[in-house]
């Protein structure tokens, strides 16, 4: 984490709504992201989910509500905070003539030069299942789940507070799905809180403490995993996995 430095976390949005020209986009949105804690959250194509990971990165500014990073209230995300945390779209987003490692350690210069460090390239792109004869082809040669893996790792390199992966599944085989949930608990151990969108019923009921489903741009339901009763998190939370049509099988 990051010192003696406040923690960003919780992560706190409070009546947010976002509109297009006339479309509406979100509709007074409220959602608590907390260390430790894997938020899963679904919705049809359109409800707002990729709108909502863009405001919380810092990419989009809302048209009305407050974000509350940890204790400080937020208008514009400044260069600090966005360093404490890690957004991965649903598009890879590298430098396709650098391989694998180039990219990790180019991310790894910038933030250095901002007085923060990163974990060693290899470590992260193998944990992640990127074979060492790969490291250094161009990620232009890659399939899009390799690079889908590269942008993981790039993710994870810097230890972020908040990890917000849109799709982050998408392309991965049954493999590189179970190493990206083990990372994704490993972060969640070590302090961030994670937010994740996902079409993968069984990964999202294997990793998430709770699922959000966002309709129409409003959050509509939340269900929690109770330390408990782990059968009734399971059938509250396919009943609303159950509610935009995913199932245990379903691709991102």
């Amino acid at each position: 984490m990051s010192g003696a430095r406040q923690p960003i976390t919780p992560i706190v949005l409070r009546s947010i709504s976002q509109r297009f020209g006339r479309k509406v986009v979100l509709r007074g949105v409220d959602l608590e992201l907390r260390a430790r804690s894997i938020t899963g959250l679904v919705g049809a194509n359109g409800a707002g989910k990729t709108t909502l990971f863009l405001i919380l990165a810092g990419l989009l500014q809302p048209d009305g509500g407050e974000r509350r990073y940890g204790e400080r209230v937020v208008a514009d995300i400044d260069l600090e905070l966005r360093a404490r945390l890690a957004y991965v779209a649903h598009a890879p987003q590298l430098y396709p003539g650098l391989g694998a490692r180039a990219n990790l350690e180019l991310f790894a210069e910038l933030r250095r030069a901002a007085g923060l460090s990163s974990r060693p390239a290899d470590d992260v792109l193998r944990g992640l299942g990127l074979p060492a004869e790969a490291l250094d082809r161009p990620v232009s040669t890659f399939s899009r789940g390799m690079a889908q893996r590269v942008a993981l790792a790039r993710a994870v390199a810097g230890d972020p507070e908040l990890l917000l992966l849109d799709e982050p599944f998408t392309a991965l085989d049954a493999r590189g799905r179970a190493q990206l949930a083990g990372a994704l608990l490993a972060e969640r151990d070590r302090g961030a809180a994670i937010l994740l969108s996902s079409h993968d019923q069984g990964t999202l009921l294997r990793v998430c403490d709770r699922l959000v489903l966002l309709e129409a741009g409003a959050i509509v339901r939340e269900v929690e995993r109770g330390g408990d009763d782990p059968a009734g998190f399971a059938a509250r939370a396919s009943e609303v996995l159950g509610a935009v049509g995913l199932d245990d099988h379903a691709a991102a």
